[in-house]
């Protein structure tokens, strides 16, 4: 399997809503335009193809000199466990470059996930969840 991955290339809602619903993650994939907007007001999208099917998502918030927020990390279920995940993460580091953090916020269903590509927990966070 010959995966591609791109920075910033146009993404559309309708493939991205796909990847998140194969994935698992919980994100409101049924809402076209509200997906639309996340991936239009990102500042980083790292994708990953086979072939012309998007599979996978990395999708970063940033300020491109201390750090960012990955907001998104999705991979087509078919796909999990093949290193996708692993290898959006870490273009999205290269990218950013040795000067920016990376954080995220996991669920509960990852948390055994992120620290074995890198990632240290920390007690030291604080949420004001969204309403909606």
């Amino acid at each position: 399997m010959a995966i591609a991955y791109k920075i910033n290339t146009p993404l559309r809602s309708t493939d991205v809503s796909g990847v998140f619903k194969s994935s698992g993650i919980k994100r409101p994939a049924d809402d076209l335009d509200r997906i639309q907007r996340m991936i239009d007001n990102a500042d980083v999208n790292i994708s990953a193809w086979d072939g012309d099917r998007l599979v996978g998502i990395a999708r970063g918030i940033t300020d491109f000199s201390y750090c960012c927020y990955l907001s998104d990390l999705a991979v087509c279920k078919e796909y999990q466990k093949t290193g996708i995940g692993t290898e959006l993460v870490e273009r999205l580091r290269e990218h950013l470059g040795e000067e920016v953090s990376l954080l995220l916020l996991s669920a509960p269903t990852a948390m055994e996930y992120y620290p074995c590509i890198g990632f240290e927990k920390t007690e030291r966070a604080f949420l004001i969840p969204r309403v909606k």
